[in-house]
């Protein structure tokens, strides 16, 4: 793809930007000479900006590895073994690694991100597909993932996270901020969200799940521990616990919003340890089955 003056233009990009785009373009300038240009000149905001302009291209990067200060390509990322940037690796298409990826800011995938290690993000990971990692993720901010997002490991995020499918993790799912997971959520270990946890279906934890705001989710809620929020649990069908079920102070449990009440004794049980303070609906049976 070429890159010309009025195609740029026409996007309305930043004076500064703009400036060195004209210093420093070639006659009928390739797309990905361009981004390539940017990154070197250490404008990778610039690249990032342009890339979401012009969208991705159907071209591969194929590599055994990446160690760099930035990436920015307009096609798919396929690496072999590891890779490392200093600041941002950010693509049109997918980014598959066979090892880990780590950057120091950003991971950007206009389609999946898969590897077979850990992905680290030190601000935010971002994908319009699929995220999977044969390891863990390790984001200090933001998680934002357009597809099914998969963890065999532990999934920290000191920011937000939100995914459009399952997020299925395999050990420890701590987020700084609020949880919002399309499908089910998943998880081996314990679940702690910081500022409230919503799930379109249902969710499990083997361990506990501590939710620092409300705590919802379309189908059942399931803890092989505790169930506690700071503020009001609902569920649309059932809610065990190995342990207690406790809402915040002054807020409700709710069971059985999704189905008929002449349907909770089957659709919308309430197990735990004890009775739950403040259970407004479903059907309490006692002690979850062994």
């Amino acid at each position: 793809m070429e890159i010309t003056k009025s195609f740029v233009k026409a996007k309305r990009p930043c004076a500064d930007g703009f400036r060195w785009y004209i210093r420093n373009r070639r006659a009928g300038g390739d797309y990905q000479e361009l981004l390539d240009a940017l990154v070197q000149a250490g404008r990778v905001e610039d690249a990032c900006w342009l890339l979401s302009q012009f969208g991705p291209v159907d071209t591969v990067l194929e590599l055994d590895s990446i160690d760099a200060e930035a990436l920015v390509f307009a096609g798919r990322v396929e690496v072999r073994g590891n890779v490392t940037v200093e600041t941002t690796i950010r693509a049109g298409g997918s980014i598959r690694a066979g090892g880990g990826i780590r950057a120091g800011r950003s991971v950007v995938a206009g389609d999946d991100v898969r590897c077979g290690a850990q992905i680290h993000a030190g601000d935010w990971l971002e994908a319009g597909g699929d995220v999977r990692a044969g390891w863990g993720i390790d984001v200090g901010g933001r998680i934002r993932c357009g597809g099914e997002l998969r963890a065999a490991w532990d999934l920290l995020c000191d920011g937000a996270l939100a995914a459009a499918g399952s997020v299925l993790v395999g050990q420890e799912l701590r987020v700084g901020e609020f949880v919002d997971c399309g499908k089910r959520l998943r998880v081996g270990g314990s679940i702690a969200g910081g500022s409230g946890i919503r799930a379109g279906h249902g969710i499990e934890a083997g361990a506990e799940i501590a939710c620092g705001g409300h705590l919802e989710a379309g189908w059942g809620i399931r803890a092989g521990r505790s169930i506690v929020a700071d503020g009001a649990i609902r569920a649309g069908e059932g809610l065990e616990a190995g342990d207690e079920i406790a809402a915040g102070s002054g807020y409700g449990i709710h069971a059985g919003l999704g189905v008929r009440m002449d349907a909770w004794e089957d659709c919308a049980r309430v197990r735990a340890r004890a009775r739950p303070r403040g259970l407004v609906s479903g059907c309490w049976t006692g002690m979850p089955e062994e």
